[in-house]
């Protein structure tokens, strides 16, 4: 089985003890390939650092999240946006809006978010958002900057039926599946029998969000496979068919596995 780890921070302090080692585990796994969202200004080095130790296999985004903007957005936008002068990305990500922990800078937050939105139509990229209590502020802002000239991933989706209706309404927006669709009392795999497989891809969030049985533990890439199990059994599908439809869904949504990755 071939998986893509379509979101994930191994990058973090979490992983230096031993991140050969969650290497070696995800590609005996099956994963292919590793996208890490970048998150702000202070992670750009530890992003650039594995992105260079692993090139071809870790593929870095580049963004600004949500809960990075504050007073001196301005100037952090402006060494994000800098960075694509000097390497390629796969997505712009992780972008969106955060309104969960704090609202202090909702509209900050919103300007931020779209103007992403329109670097990736500039640079031709897709976008990985984080929409946490915010799915129907962030698809406002994707069709006040033109959903038809837009493509991503909502990260994380862990949403209600009328949430998920939202998203499927922009046609060209996938939905990323982490390890909270196997938490014992997700709402998840019910929602996720309102769309199909054609809509999903995989990822883990790591450090966070780890799938049952590892709830609680820190997450990794290998972990990945017990996404691929829990939506074989929503859908009633094969674990191998599971993973090559999700793996297939990635690879056009980001190029991965094509010429394009040459430039990593």
């Amino acid at each position: 089985m071939k998986i893509i780890d379509t979101h994930s921070h191994i990058y973090s302090g979490e992983f230096d003890d031993d991140i050969d080692d969650v290497i070696l585990r995800a590609k005996q796994a099956g994963v292919e390939s590793i996208l890490l969202p970048n998150v702000d200004v202070k992670s750009l080095e530890r992003l650039h650092d594995i992105s260079d130790r692993y090139a071809g296999y870790c593929i870095p985004m580049m963004g600004l999240h949500p809960t990075s903007v504050g007073d001196d957005w301005q100037a952090r936008m402006e060494i994000i946006r800098r960075q694509f002068t000097k390497r390629a990305y796969i997505a712009i990500g992780e972008i969106g809006l955060d309104l969960y922990w704090d609202k202090t800078y909702e509209n900050e937050q919103k300007q931020v978010f779209e103007e992403q939105l329109r670097w990736s139509m500039e640079y031709d990229l897709p976008v990985a958002i984080h929409s946490r209590n915010a799915i129907f502020e962030c698809v406002e802002c994707i069709r006040n900057v033109g959903p038809e000239n837009l493509r991503g991933v909502f990260h994380s989706f862990s949403g209600n039926e009328e949430e998920l209706a939202e998203i499927l309404a922009l046609d060209n927006f996938l939905l990323g599946i982490n390890g909270i669709v196997t938490f014992k009392n997700s709402a998840l795999p019910t929602v996720l029998k309102q769309t199909g497989l054609s809509k999903i891809i995989i990822e883990t969030d790591a450090p966070y969000l780890a799938p049952a049985p590892y709830r609680g533990k820190r997450n990794e890439p290998s972990y990945t496979i017990k996404v691929v199990e829990k939506l074989a059994e929503i859908y009633g599908a094969d674990t191998d068919e599971t993973g090559r439809i999700t793996t297939e869904n990635a690879t056009r949504l980001f190029g991965c596995g094509t010429e394009r990755l040459e430039c990593f």
